[in-house]
């Protein structure tokens, strides 16, 4: 397939995919006579995975390492199992986080909503 339709199937511009060939992440690109990528459909997986680690706040280089343990089977199960670990705990405090932002932006939301109740009840309300 061509960028134009990998871009398509995975939301992941161009210039990204290009970027991702660039540092070792999609290995799996062939190059035609007329020097145009050729991808194959393993590739929507690969940058599909790619986007979900890096959303999880995987480097990438820890996504680059990942994914040629994952290509050359050598993946050492107690060393992933610990980055896995790690990054579980960073996005379980993330959660944390998030879920205390909406917290705050929920009484924020509300405490807006009274004023401008009160402010309408009395008929300051501009609108």
């Amino acid at each position: 397939m061509r960028i134009a339709e990998l871009e398509q199937r995975t939301g992941v511009n161009r210039h990204t995919l290009r970027y991702y060939e660039k540092e070792g992440l999609l290995l799996e690109v062939i190059r035609g006579e007329n020097n145009y990528r050729d991808y194959p459909e393993k590739a929507v997986e690969r940058v599909t995975m790619v986007s979900q680690l890096k959303e999880l706040g995987f480097s990438l280089r820890e996504i680059r390492d990942l994914l040629n343990a994952l290509r050359s089977d050598s993946l050492d199960c107690e060393q992933g199992a610990r980055l896995m670990a790690e990054k579980k705990t960073a996005v379980d405090q993330r959660i944390r986080e998030l879920k205390q932002v909406s917290r705050m932006l929920g009484a924020e939301q509300k405490r807006l909503e009274e004023s401008a109740e009160a402010q309408r009840l009395r008929g300051n309300c501009t609108r």
